[in-house]
């Protein structure tokens, strides 16, 4: 570890700038468990680091983990610190492990003036734990300055002369030139660089080969095909250390797919969270480009709630967890993450599930990023799918982190209901689910809206999930609540509940709309004159009305 600077830099803590690295690898089961196990450790060799004297801050070891693995690690803090400040900076690098690495099998943290790593496999010397370690050690007295013997006579007294101002003019015009040097490096250093460049630099790390990509995914077979949509087809793949990933293949005629991608690379790698699909790598090679993300296996949501036979798989239970999952995911975009971020384009088909049915927000080459003071933009260009879309952003542009309320609310209706959020025959009449939501819950019989599976779960929790869904598709944007507040509704039933006003796209009966962008499930819009009309026909089919133009 190496560092220099032109002021004082001992006895102080710093904690910034901090920088994160990662294990690729995944804990396989016992994620709590290893958590809790991972904290007892680090704490351990926290204090023991502290402790250490004026010329060694640093301490190693191991203790067992699930499924009988061994967690190893190092702390270690520059010896120029007190025991307390190496103590708070240890503590406070702990805290960035979410942000860092959660659910990782081993990850860094490096700061200033400490730094920690993990691993389930041994990474340092263990018969060296006990030696010296690689610690910065504050520098070497000056060596203090030996006057000339004295001399008698003038030849004596020259030379004494001569051996005090030599060195002090050479001092002199060192220092001048140093200077000279530093103002003229100076004014470039501090020169703004390419924000998307910094970016780029940023995330090349996650960069893989077309060739790796093309042997794990058996030179993209049919037979490895997971899916497709507008921008490209996804299979699946397994890389040489066996890690199963999802790889998204762009078409490689299409614009739309290279803005989408360097969209979801700049923003992707950047978020951290268990309910969000982690980006594990790129290829940017000729005219392909790939991205590579963690493998989820159940699929994506809309496969379930909306197929006959498989919805009976998520009971109740389930599907109140899978709301509370995509709850928080939306708030640590809004307001957790070091970004604020606006997905644009939450919706059934973009939840994927993992093993054990979490929910985890896929897909954001719509999304939109806010600086962290910022609340709300205006776009010319309409980008996302009917039926999620708020209608202040649907008629003038308009986006806000209401935006994604207002889609999470359709989501909520959908998962509770079963059905698409496309308009329905229901008797005579056709309308669509958020107009049916709010009639059944206005005449309190919300039985007609609840899954028919479901009919035997806790109508208390289904009750208030649908009030919480009405709530969230608000025509007025103030009146939604933020998705701070949702979650706080999900986990306290002591909280009162508002009284919800209509919602937007409100339908009485017949095929049109109050507003013209309610329509089926999966068709998007483009450019923004297509909203401004005041109604117009519904679509009832599965056809897609018009193509997807991307940020």
């Amino acid at each position: 570890m190496l560092r220099y600077s032109f002021r004082d830099i001992f006895n102080i803590m710093e904690t910034s700038p901090s920088f994160y690295l990662w294990n690729p690898n995944n804990v396989s089961a016992n994620y709590d468990q290893f958590s809790q196990d991972l904290r007892t450790l680090l704490d351990s060799k926290r204090v023991q680091a502290a402790a250490g004297g004026s010329l060694r801050k640093f301490a190693a070891g191991n203790a067992t983990a699930p499924n009988n693995q061994t967690l190893y690690s190092v702390v270690q803090c520059t010896p120029d610190l007190s025991d307390r400040d190496c103590s708070d900076c240890l503590a406070g690098a702990m805290e960035e492990i979410p942000n860092c690495c959660d659910g990782r099998q081993g990850g860094r943290v490096i700061r200033p003036s400490c730094n920690f790593r993990f691993e389930v496999s041994l990474f340092y010397d263990a018969t060296a734990d006990n030696a010296s370690s690689p610690s910065l050690s504050p520098p070497p007295p000056p060596v203090p300055s030996v006057s000339p013997p004295a001399a008698i006579g003038k030849e004596s007294n020259k030379s004494q002369t001569v051996i005090i101002v030599v060195p002090i003019i050479s001092f002199v015009v060192l220092i001048i030139i140093s200077f000279c040097i530093y103002l003229r490096v100076r004014k470039p250093r501090e020169k703004p660089q390419s924000k998307s460049g910094d970016e780029i630099r940023s995330v090349e790390s996650l960069q893989l080969g077309f060739g790796t990509i093309k042997v794990a995914t058996y030179d993209f077979s049919d037979a490895n095909k997971l899916g497709q949509g507008g921008f490209g087809v996804v299979y699946k793949g397994k890389l040489s250390n066996g890690q199963v990933i999802a790889v998204k293949r762009l078409s490689k005629n299409s614009i739309q797919g290279d803005l989408k991608f360097k969209n979801e690379v700049l923003l992707v790698a950047k978020l951290q969270h268990r309910n969000l699909v982690r980006l594990l790598g790129f290829c940017l090679e000729g005219i392909e480009r790939l991205l590579i993300y963690e493998f989820v296996p159940n699929g994506s949501l809309d496969n379930f709630i909306f197929d006959p036979i498989k919805c009976v798989q998520l009971d109740w239970a389930r599907r109140y967890k899978i709301i509370g999952g995509i709850a928080r995911g939306l708030l640590y975009l809004h307001e957790d993450s070091r970004l604020r971020i606006i997905h644009r384009d939450l919706k059934a088909s973009n939840i994927l599930l993992d093993f054990e049915m979490n929910p985890k927000i896929s897909d954001f080459g719509m999304a939109r990023l806010f600086e962290l003071d910022q609340s709300e933009g205006n776009t010319s260009r309409i980008v996302g799918t009917y039926g999620y879309m708020a209608p202040e952003y649907a008629m003038h542009g308009q986006f806000s982190v209401k935006f994604d309320v207002f889609s999470f609310g359709v989501l909520v209706l959908e998962i509770i209901s079963g059905r698409k959020n496309n308009s329905f025959r229901n008797g005579e009449n056709i309308e669509g689910l958020l107009s049916y939501a709010w009639k059944n819950w206005k005449q309190g019989i919300v039985s007609n809206l609840v899954d028919p599976t479901l009919k035997a779960s806790s109508t208390t929790e289904i009750m208030r999930c649908i009030h919480i869904g009405l709530l969230c598709v608000q025509e007025n944007v103030v009146d939604r609540p933020t998705m701070a507040s949702v979650v706080l509704m999900l986990n306290s039933f002591s909280i009162t509940l508002p009284i919800p006003s209509k919602p937007a796209f409100f339908m009485n009966s017949g095929t049109e709309l109050n507003i013209c962008l309610q329509g089926e499930h999966d068709s998007r819009v483009t450019e923004s004159n297509q909203s401004k009309s005041s109604s117009v026909q519904a679509s009832i089919n599965e056809v897609s009305i018009t193509e997807l133009s991307p940020r």
